[in-house]
């Protein structure tokens, strides 16, 4: 068996401590080679971030700098058009080969729309799902349209390269960066709810 790449998408603006903890804890749970940051250049589904790409990787790389399994890649960003998963998926996939499983992670309510997605029914042909979940509601009925199996362990993430949907219980860190963004907008702090490295570049640039 191969050990999983997690994968985490999302205009991470800013990156807060939400991301960082799923990312974590699947890394720790499911033993994961890794876990890399995908920043999007131009979310097909959000609007334009309110930072520059420049400063939003700025952002990510001060919350990546201390921990060992976390990598960046920017690849997205350096691909004109629409950061597409899809296409990023492609691309990994070339890269890693056939036979290496990689895991998107999604929170509950991004997996429930991932059928808007462009191109999504190829999605399960190029990657895992594991979905950060929260207690209660039936994983059966939220996963019915997928179009790969259901998982009930992880170690099947792990016997092969795609297809799988895998629902991880994760703590629970209501934190959403649109909220964040307000709150400094009004003259709030967001210590405690973002890296203690990242509030401090982004007191020091004025930003948001």
């Amino acid at each position: 068996m191969t050990a999983p790449i997690g994968l985490l998408g999302g205009t991470f603006d800013p990156v807060h401590l939400g991301h960082l903890r799923i990312a974590l804890e699947v890394l720790e749970a499911l033993s994961f080679q890794e876990v890399r940051f995908i920043p999007a250049a131009q979310p097909p589904h959000r609007p334009e971030p309110a930072l520059c790409t420049a400063d939003r990787l700025r952002l990510l790389k001060a919350a990546l700098a201390d921990q060992p399994g976390f990598v960046l890649d920017t690849r997205e960003l350096n691909r004109p058009g629409p950061s597409y998963m899809v296409d990023t998926l492609k691309e990994l996939r070339r890269e890693v080969g056939p036979e290496q499983p990689l895991c998107l992670i999604l929170g509950v309510d991004a997996f429930a729309l991932l059928p808007s997605w462009n191109r999504w029914e190829e999605i399960a042909a190029l990657t895992h799902v594991v979905v950060a979940s929260r207690p209660g509601g039936s994983q059966r009925a939220e996963a019915a349209w997928w179009r790969g199996g259901i998982f009930n362990n992880s170690e099947q993430l792990a016997t092969s390269p795609a297809g799988g949907v895998y629902f991880h219980r994760v703590t629970a860190l209501e934190i959403a960066s649109t909220r964040l963004r307000q709150l400094i907008a009004q003259g709030h702090s967001v210590r405690y709810l973002v890296p203690d490295a990242v509030w401090r570049l982004i007191q020091e640039e004025h930003w948001y």
